[in-house]
């Protein structure tokens, strides 16, 4: 546990250098892993000289007052869904005043799942001022796994995000 943490804190250290660089803040909007992106990115020292803070969001209720996620884009694809994703990143970026925001919404397991929402299914998305990108992730693993796989693939997409900025300007 320790080595993997320490790899995710490591690939935090690049995005904290590639943010300060630009002078992009950054706001999450966490469901399933309950504030471990926002953990792993205040790991290193100078963290506050991008990121902005996050929200877990883990009810619906939050993700519709503090994230400004539509009423019914809720009832229509449900807490765990790319649209859902995307408007939390979106909804973080403009409510705490980040140019970026990272969101992530899932099903860590073991319960809650469905048929057509299995346990381990997990979208990250990133919203900036040119759009977003959202991924869709099944992982099939056990509970702390699928936080920490979710993690960092909400990270990885964040730095993918930021490479794309960098080569299109």
């Amino acid at each position: 546990m320790a080595d993997e943490l320490a790899a995710l804190v490591a690939l935090a250290a690049r995005i904290q250098s590639a943010m300060i660089e630009r002078g992009l803040p950054l706001a999450t909007a966490e469901s399933c892993t309950g504030g471990l992106v926002g953990h792993l990115l205040t790991e290193t020292s100078g963290s506050s000289g991008f990121y902005v803070g996050g929200l877990i969001s883990y009810s619906d209720e939050l993700k519709q007052q503090h994230l400004g996620v539509d009423a019914r884009t809720l009832e229509s694809h449900g807490a765990v869904s790319a649209q859902t994703c995307v408007a939390m990143a979106e909804g973080a970026r403009s409510r705490y005043g980040a140019s970026l925001g990272l969101a992530i919404t899932g099903i860590a397991g073991p319960d809650g799942g469905s048929e057509q929402k299995p346990v381990g299914l997990t979208y990250v998305g990133v919203a900036d001022a040119d759009g977003h990108d959202v991924r869709r992730n099944l992982w099939q693993t056990g509970r702390h796994a699928n936080k920490i796989q979710s993690a960092e693939a909400a990270l990885r997409l964040l730095l993918e995000r930021l490479r794309v900025s960098t080569e299109s300007t």
